[in-house]
């Protein structure tokens, strides 16, 4: 009977039919004009390395600018990426993907960063995804919008003829980011400090910071906004060539220096009056310091001295958000200078004029993530490869400012090979700037056998007793906490957790002992050698001190400062600051004396930078101490035969770290070696040497020592894993290799062929490589 309605399998019939007729989609024609980008994808396997081409369709053609944000279809799945260039072909035989879609035409990659991010790769062996990762922050959509006139993105970044507001042409990077002639120069030592490095033009002469007629010009065509004024020389008066290097700088030179800032806390002004002598010029100016604290004190001196919108400052506790919105004020040019941490290394800055790296010898400027670059080497990678996009739009490198209170191994080579300059003050002004220095044993009772292994001895309560009737005095402890260390009372042997063997301390007067990593603790501790049941102190800690000091001057106020609680700032009035490393606040009017307590904690790191890393520590708090000539003193409660007190005693920071730099030579150690390390299970560990031994036969490499593969010393188990590794893990091994700087590059390339292997042979083991680590243990 019928019903009127159809079968369903009929209907089903009738509808594959219609798709059958359906009229295929069209496809967007590929661009009129270069219809093939290069671009970087995101994706962190090595032996994915590489730039990849991609179809550009007509409608995409305007927005699909290099450097901006795009979205690609790669082993198959979608993944982001940015454009490097585009050109009119591809040398790829097969059918190339088209652009999915472009995430925004704002072209947040600039070419010189993309070619910087290229080399920071290859100098640590790492991939450009994972430095790009560093270097371009994730992308907020409505501060993107924020900024965009009539006119689009295309007045700000991009015009019609392909050429952006940096004067660079798409043409400007090669497939793999970089322009082939700072390819080849990337191919050597790009940050060495060999006199090889120096170009002829670029070599800083012997007498001065001289600048000729032809580094003249004229910086500012074009310019909207107006440039400030050159400024005098000020405090840079009071450095041997301080004059010449600020004018240097404002006449567009590229002079190189290593900078020890005299005694006192004047540097964020020195530095902002170097940004000015940059912006002056009509370059920007990039300066990078260790933390947030440096970062408000650099920030507040360019407000000062530049006034508002000339600078931006980019920090990690910024949210995303803000971060973007300044970032794009660099990206744009609306901002010329910018201060930040070292992420800011990468800061996008139009024609780049002046890199400043304060501080560089902090842990600080080291970055956690893959690859794990620098931010001095950074910084040094900007300087020697410039903001030159190309030959015909060429644009002078920037001049260079790695300062500090001293002065590292690698700072003091950079100055032996040539490739920058000493700047520093005379003696004479030295010595009227800086403080008293003295150790404990100088004092009254230099006679007495017990004043040098007193913790704190007589003479330094007398100096801190009579400070104190004139204003604050600072004491440096080298530890945090209260009692982070425990031993038996009995036999002296350390206490240790019996869940875990991690160490046990104290967290405040009167706790019961607690282990440091697993947190476990309570009453019935016992040694494990004699039986005694009573820990004693071994290492006493911050808070412990503040205890005790405020038990022996009750009259006075007792402060304290570290890295999770800091004080940026205490009046000139009597009080007692204690202070970790670093955490020093900085006092109105100067401190009136300093105690630099347990020095020998400092220098007993089983670390090739300790007494390096002592003498920054002693020399950043003794430079809040008012000079001598107003009372101002420093007692480092200690022996001064202890390795770098001396140096302290004389202030000489360019003599120590030339001794620091001769110590290192004979045995090949950093920098005047290349080092790496690979660290991960044994016989992955073998395999990447294996492979490095390969790459460098074949390429004719001599002279590199690949180490042998030992177990690393477990110091910490992870947290939430509590007691020994279990047996079925593979035992962790490292190996250091090392190399002479000259084959630096060459090891580097290996390690990164190595990496590539094991990524196209899918290994599971984690291998962990790491070039020029600041700990080699």
């Amino acid at each position: 009977m019928a019903t009127g309605v159809e079968p369903p399998h009929e209907q089903l019939a009738l509808v594959r039919e219609q798709v059958r007729r359906a009229r295929p989609r069209p496809v967007d024609p590929p661009a009129a004009d270069r219809p093939v980008a290069r671009v970087a994808v995101d994706v962190a396997l090595a032996h994915l390395d590489r730039a990849f081409d991609y179809v550009v369709t007509e409608p995409q053609s305007a927005a699909a600018v290099p450097g901006a944000r795009v979205r690609v279809r790669f082993a198959g799945r979608d993944v982001d990426g940015f454009v490097l260039e585009r050109v009119d072909s591809s040398e790829h035989s097969g059918r190339l993907e088209r652009i999915r879609r472009v995430v925004s035409p704002e072209p947040v990659l600039a070419p010189d960063v993309a070619r910087l991010a290229r080399a920071v790769a290859d100098r640590y062996a790492g991939t450009l995804a994972d430095v790009l990762r560093l270097a371009v922050p994730p992308r907020h959509a409505a501060v993107e919008a924020e900024g965009v006139g009539a006119e689009g993105v295309g007045a700000q970044g991009v015009g019609a003829d392909g050429v952006n507001a940096d004067g660079v042409n798409a043409d400007g990077v090669d497939a793999d980011g970089v322009d082939a002639a700072d390819a080849a120069a990337g191919a050597g030592e790009a940050a060495g400090v060999g006199a090889e490095h120096v170009a002829p033009e670029q070599a800083i002469p012997a007498d001065a910071f001289g600048v000729g007629p032809d580094a003249v010009r004229d910086a500012a065509a074009g310019s909207v906004v107006a440039l400030p004024p050159v400024p005098e020389p000020g405090p840079w008066s009071r450095y041997v060539d301080g004059p010449s290097y600020l004018a240097a700088v404002a006449a567009g030179g590229a002079p190189r220096a290593v900078w020890a800032a005299r005694p006192g806390d004047d540097w964020p002004q020195e530095i902002a009056v170097a940004v000015q002598a940059a912006l002056a010029g009509g370059r920007g100016a990039l300066v990078v310091v260790p933390d947030a604290r440096d970062v408000a004190r650099v920030d507040a001196a360019l407000a000062e001295m530049l006034g508002p919108g000339r600078h931006v400052s980019l920090t990690a506790a910024l949210g995303p958000a803000e971060r973007y919105r300044r970032f794009l004020a660099l990206r744009r040019g609306r901002a010329q200078a910018v201060v930040g941490t070292r992420a800011a290394a990468f800061a996008p800055v139009r024609r780049l004029g002046l890199v400043v790296c304060w501080d560089d010898g902090d842990e600080s400027l080291a970055e956690q993530r893959a690859p794990y670059p620098h931010a001095r080497e950074v910084c040094l990678l900007r300087a020697a490869h410039g903001d030159s996009p190309g030959p015909a739009d060429a644009v002078p490198a920037p001049a260079l400012l790695l300062g500090g209170r001293t002065v590292t191994a690698e700072g003091m080579q950079l100055v032996e090979s040539g490739w920058a300059r000493a700047l520093a003050a005379p003696r004479a002004e030295v010595r009227a700037a800086a403080p008293r220095v003295r150790t404990a044993a100088d004092g009254p009772r230099a006679d007495d056998p017990l004043a040098a292994a007193a913790r704190i001895p007589s003479s330094a309560w007398r100096a801190a007793s009579a400070a104190l009737e004139r204003g604050p005095v600072l004491v440096q402890v080298p530890r945090v906490g209260y009692v982070p260390a425990l031993a038996c009372s009995r036999c002296r042997t350390p206490a240790r957790c019996l869940h875990c063997s991690g160490p046990l301390a104290l967290r405040a007067g009167g706790s019961v002992p607690a282990c440091r990593w697993c947190g476990r603790g309570g009453p019935g501790w016992r040694c494990a050698e004699c039986g005694a049941d009573r820990p004693r102190a071994i290492v006493v800690g911050a808070a412990r001190t503040a205890e005790e000091l405020g038990r022996a001057f009750p009259r006075a106020r007792v402060r304290q400062s570290s890295g999770d609680k800091p004080l940026l700032r205490v009046a000139d009035r009597p009080a007692l600051v204690v202070a970790t490393p670093g955490a020093e606040p900085v006092a109105d009017g100067g401190y009136a004396a300093a105690l630099l307590l347990d020095p020998v904690a400092l220098l007993a790191r089983p670390d090739l930078r300790a007494e390096e890393e002592a003498l920054r520590r002693w020399t950043a708090a003794a430079a809040l101490v008012r000079p001598a000539a107003e009372g101002g003193e420093v007692v480092l409660c200690g022996d001064p035969g202890l390795p770098g007190v001396q140096a302290l005693v004389r202030w000489d920071p360019f003599g120590a770290a030339a001794a620091q730099l001769a110590e290192r030579a004979p045995l090949g150690l950093p920098p005047v070696a290349r080092v790496a390390t690979v660290t991960g299970p044994l016989a992955a560990v073998a395999t990447v040497l294996a492979d490095v031994r390969r790459t460098l036969d074949g390429a004719g490499v001599t002279g590199v020592d690949l180490g042998v593969p030992v177990e690393a010393e477990l110091t910490r188990r992870p947290a939430g894993r509590a007691g020994p590794p279990p047996a079925d893990e593979p035992p962790v091994a490292r190996a250091v290799v090392r190399a002479p700087r000259a084959a630096g590059a060459a090891l580097a390339s290996a390690l990164a062929t190595a990496q590539a292997l094991r990524s196209a042979r899918r290994d599971s083991e984690p291998v962990r490589v790491r070039v020029d680590p600041l700990d080699l243990g």
